[in-house]
């Protein structure tokens, strides 16, 4: 027996709860690893020109509020993108860490609303004229590789301290990992 052909909004819907599923691990994954740091160690630049997991967060927010808050919601655009990566300010991580949380509820929220036809609409973001669709496209990978670059770096700093967000329980999971 044939499959039914899914219509559009069952197609979008299941792409929008995969690309809010991502940023919701994502989010949980930066947490895991920030629990496990001082603050001092979400500010520590490995080398002067590299990023620190706050100055990550910082862009992270940035990203996501400039190009699903403002460019898929409607909200104003209010980035400011070199703050993200000169920050010094060494504010406690729970400060930081609540700049990214209430960005990617907004974030949640923005991406919640999105319809079929609003998922092939225009909209111009940093000077592109891109589709709903490009932009949430371009932004969550994004997300996710700063992610895997959060963890990477708590790995390094924590060494054998490091804590694994998830260790596999069985045959069918021994390929599967962090």
């Amino acid at each position: 027996m044939p499959e039914h052909e899914p219509k559009a909004a069952e197609i979008t819907d299941a792409f929008i709860a995969a690309v809010r599923k991502t940023l919701t691990e994502g989010m949980r994954k930066i947490e895991h690893c920030a629990a496990q740091l001082t603050d001092a160690q979400i500010w520590h630049r490995p080398r002067p020109e590299m990023n620190s997991i706050a100055n990550l967060m910082l862009h992270l927010s940035g990203n996501l509020r400039q190009w699903i808050v403002s460019g898929v919601g409607g909200a104003k655009d209010i980035r400011n993108r070199p703050m993200e990566f000169s920050d010094r300010s060494n504010r406690p991580k729970h400060e930081v860490l609540a700049i990214l949380k209430q960005t990617v509820s907004e974030a949640d929220i923005a991406l919640s609303a999105v319809t079929p036809a609003a998922l092939l609409s225009c909209r111009q973001i940093q000077s592109y004229d891109v589709k709903v669709i490009e932009a949430i496209e371009h932004t969550i990978p994004h997300f996710r590789g700063h992610v895997q670059e959060i963890i990477h770096m708590t790995r390094q700093q924590l060494g054998e301290q490091y804590r694994f967000d998830f260790v596999p329980k069985g045959k069918a999971q021994e390929s599967a990992g962090n």
